[in-house]
């Protein structure tokens, strides 16, 4: 006798589904933008407002690249929170 599934999470293919959808394209660039920082390992010369700060490039772009996760993460928990009021 044949089994019938009645989970709905089966029928739907892997890449349609939401979560699968909305993760796909951040590892993708994710992934490129690490490649892009740790290949670029000449030192650079930052100014910080007064003090000038020489370390590698690499090390400058994650920090940047960190940064910015962080205000997007803000930003998206903040629009949630919003629609859910």
């Amino acid at each position: 006798m044949a089994r019938t599934r009645t989970d709905p999470q089966s029928k739907t293919p892997f890449f349609s589904r939401p979560a699968v959808r909305r993760l796909l394209p951040f590892a993708l660039i994710t992934a490129v933008a690490l490649i892009f920082i740790f290949e670029n390992r000449a030192s650079v010369r930052i100014r910080l407002l007064i003090p000038e700060v020489t370390m590698p490039l690499w090390g400058a772009l994650l920090i940047a690249w960190g940064l910015g996760m962080l205000a997007c993460l803000f930003t998206v928990r903040r629009r949630d929170s919003r629609r859910t009021m």
